[in-house]
């Protein structure tokens, strides 16, 4: 089993910045793929980044947001710059055992694990 809690949503105007952190549970993070995925009001759920010993992200955040990870803290980080109200969303943190492929890593349904969702809001 694999808890995860997120932190660091908030209200920030276009062109700021927020950093996302998901501290998860369990004994095996160092081999746990971890994922941001987001869901905007009226929108499916779609991913944003995810990290296993390589980073992935879509191609809409490219070069504007950073997923890493502190195996020792347990704790997986999504640094997003440059924001733009259509960033705007519930962001959740996602966890799978082990590595997936680069194409698994995007599909939310190979994750079986959940935070409960931080909102960020972007005005412009």
């Amino acid at each position: 089993q694999v808890q995860l809690v997120e932190s660091g949503g908030g209200l920030v105007q276009a062109g700021g910045s927020l950093r996302l952190s998901c501290a998860a549970s369990g004994r095996t993070f160092s081999t746990t793929t971890m994922g941001w995925f987001r869901q905007a009001p009226g929108k499916e759920r779609e991913f944003v980044a995810a990290i296993t010993w390589s980073t992935y992200y879509a191609d809409f955040v490219k070069d504007r947001f950073t997923i890493s990870r502190d195996n020792a803290k347990s704790t997986v980080y999504l640094q997003m710059n440059s924001l733009k109200p259509e960033d705007t969303a519930i962001y959740y943190c996602a966890a799978h055992l082990g590595w997936g492929t680069p194409e698994s890593t995007q599909n939310p349904k190979v994750f079986p694990y959940w935070g409960q969702g931080t909102q960020v809001t972007v005005s412009s």
